[in-house]
């Protein structure tokens, strides 16, 4: 291998890593070792081919700086020794070595990196920039995506096969997916934190895989086991699937997960980098990281950027901020159980949507019950954990409904397919941008493990046989998601001011009881009306959306509801009640029934119905009116009685 000539003039001014400028090689790496080369491997050898030493003399801090000038081969590949052990490059782009997931052989390999970056054609690639109003995320695992049977993908587990599924998550009626980490990580968890891998006795595995990827890990490579074939192209891979992603319309988010050892500065750059070099749409930061830092970069102000807060951080000029974290969940899952002094959380949760940055709202989370679990279990079921099913959180504020477990009854099933019914209701009728956890559309069970961290099997796996077993839970969040996104008033792009502040006759959003326009806030109420004004919605052909009045009924007794009265020419209709088994909890649109008796309504038990005002068709025979005017009247060919 042709030995380089070292440039001693130019070894400052580049950022960490490797970068590459006509015949010039120059890198940085970050390490406090006395010594440190650069190392040249051939294809196919174990040995390095060639060593560069680094000189002290061209350290900056703890940066060791080299530039070298030369040809090699395109296949060659490059690491570091430091100290006389051999060392990836901590910000390798792309590695070789652990191409296979899960291989406990993996642990003992040194994971090398391409000299040389394949390129890759863009085309016309745009990011969507979908605002957060009109954002449905849809939240997933690579791996767990495809891997079981009934995906049918011939590559599972892979970016191929999740670029497969695009159409499907994209007909579900999401508009963005969020991947769980997706950069290089050992998923083969070992005994001991810090080996020499050419010792004598190397790392024991301990018989358990990092199956989330929570973990330190090489930050700027797509992760090689998550590519498809026997030629591992992980970064041509996944720039393919985001470009897929895109030209259907959607965005991609990431999540990126930081133990705290890393700077501030490594963050950002890492961060900047996956927007930069991806197309990245999103990033959700995991761990310790430094939020204002990131929130205030202005080459990320036109980034979606989550976090669990964004408290002290001033968003700049685009709303770009979101806020990440379990407190929808915890607060509506305490709803939806029917417990004590919940009014005012639940008021607080389907309305809240600050102007200043977003808010992401979810019933279900990797680290959690699923949607079907929160229903099924009281207690975590972490067993096959091994570790005495000590691990995983205690409070799922979940409610099995009189019986733990899977069950074939009747009875039972309808009560917990109502309950999941509710939960999809609770979440795509509030304000902020609703977040569905892969599999919970049809059912997905984890079997009451909370914490399945280290279940790379079915317990993690989607049964997409699920869909068909469960096709009315499958159905009712389709058609829920599209009714959220049919009407402006249930995602407004600003706080609503609960006040009528177009001089309409009505607040943007009211709150009532069982009673209109008298609120009940003890702590033994369990039941909630809210009123949407159409007059606040603009749809996209100019008309005003109509008015919504959703009856929330948590109680384990019926409760019957005086809806506040409409304007002239407009009557209610009923478009969802989560109670009624017969018609899977909702009627198609222009088919929603007529009140016969606008004045009352009995909502069942445990159960959410929403009525829809529409207007008599006598009163649109003069053509369709413009927003302000009125709207574009639609009959219901059916009557209700209560």
């Amino acid at each position: 291998m042709e030995q380089p000539r070292i440039l001693t003039e130019e070894n400052r001014g580049y950022p960490i890593g490797l970068t590459i400028t006509e015949k010039r090689v120059h890198v940085s790496v970050v390490s406090d070792a006395s010594t440190c080369s650069l190392v040249f491997y051939e294809k196919g050898k174990e040995e390095p081919a060639l060593r560069i030493p680094m000189e002290p003399g061209n350290k900056a801090g703890d940066v060791w700086n080299l530039t070298i000038e030369g040809r090699w081969p395109k296949d060659t590949m490059y690491g570091f020794e430091m100290d006389g052990v051999l060392k990836p490059d901590p910000c390798g782009r792309q590695f070789t070595g652990w191409e296979k997931w899960g291989a406990p052989e993996n642990i003992s390999h040194i994971l090398r990196s391409p000299l040389y970056e394949e390129a890759f054609d863009w085309e016309d690639d745009k990011r969507p920039c979908i605002p957060f109003h009109e954002t449905i995320i849809y939240r997933c695992h690579v791996r767990g995506m495809t891997c079981h049977g009934s995906s049918k993908m011939r590559n599972k587990g892979t970016f191929r096969a999740l670029m497969e599924k695009i159409p499907y998550i994209k007909g579900l009626g999401a508009t963005a997916i969020e991947l769980m980490p997706v950069n290089e990580f050992q998923e083969v968890e070992v005994w001991e934190s810090e080996w020499n891998p050419r010792a004598a006795k190397g790392p024991k595995p301990t018989g358990k895989l990092n199956y989330w990827g929570y973990t330190e890990g090489y930050y700027y490579a797509p992760k090689a086991s998550y590519s498809s074939g026997q030629r591992k192209r992980p970064a041509r891979e996944f720039k393919m699937l985001v470009k897929e992603i895109h030209r259907a319309g959607m965005e991609l988010y990431l999540e990126l997960y930081f133990t705290g050892k890393e700077s501030p500065a490594l963050v950002l750059d890492i961060v900047r980098f996956w927007v930069r070099e991806y197309h990245i749409d999103g990033i959700h930061l995991v761990g310790s990281v430094p939020t204002d830092l990131i929130g205030r970069d202005p080459y990320l102000s036109r980034t979606k950027l989550f976090a669990a807060t964004w408290d002290g951080v001033e968003p700049g000029t685009g709303r770009h901020l979101a806020e990440y974290h379990d407190g929808f969940l915890t607060d509506m899952r305490r709803v939806l159980k029917g417990d004590e002094d919940q009014i005012r959380p639940l008021i607080m949760r389907i309305g809240r949507n600050p102007g200043r940055c977003g808010v992401v709202n979810y019933m279900a989370h990797t680290n959690g019950f699923t949607m079907m679990d929160m229903v099924s279990y009281d207690r975590k079921h972490n067993e096959a954990n091994g570790e005495g099913n000590r691990d995983g959180s205690d409070y799922n504020y979940s409610w099995n409904c009189g019986f733990e477990g899977v069950s074939r009854k009747k009875k039972l099933v309808q009560i917990r397919e109502k309950q999941i019914r509710n939960a999809m209701a609770l979440l795509f009728l509030s304000q902020g941008t609703p977040l569905l956890l892969a599999g919970d559309e049809f059912g997905n069970s984890k079997s009451g493990n909370n914490n399945a961290y280290c279940q790379d099997n079915e317990i993690s796996w989607l049964n997409w046989n699920q869909i068909k077993n469960n096709e009315n839970i499958w159905r009712f969040a389709r058609h829920l998601i599209a009714f959220r996104k049919a009407h402006p008033v249930l995602h407004m792009e600003k706080e609503a001011m609960n006040m009528d502040h177009l001089a309409c006759g009505h607040p943007d959003v009211s709150f009532h009881g069982v009673k209109a326009w008298r609120p009940e806030y003890e702590n033994f109420r369990r039941q909630l009306g809210v009123l949407y004004c159409g007059e606040y919605g603009k749809k996209p052909d100019g008309t005003c959306d109509d008015y919504l009045f959703v009856m929330y009924n948590m109680h384990w007794e019926p409760h019957e509801f005086g809806p506040p009265r409409l304007p002239k020419n407009r009557s209610w209709h009923v478009a969802v009640d989560t109670s009624l088994d017969g018609i899977n909890g909702y009627y198609e649109e222009g088919k929603e029934p007529l009140m016969e008796d606008q004045s009352r309504y009995v909502v069942s038990p445990r159960s959410i119905v929403v009525l829809i005002g529409i207007l008599h068709e006598a009163a649109s025979s003069g053509g369709e009116r413009t927003c302000g005017e009125g709207e574009t009247a639609r009959q219901g060919k059916e009557t209700i009685r209560i």
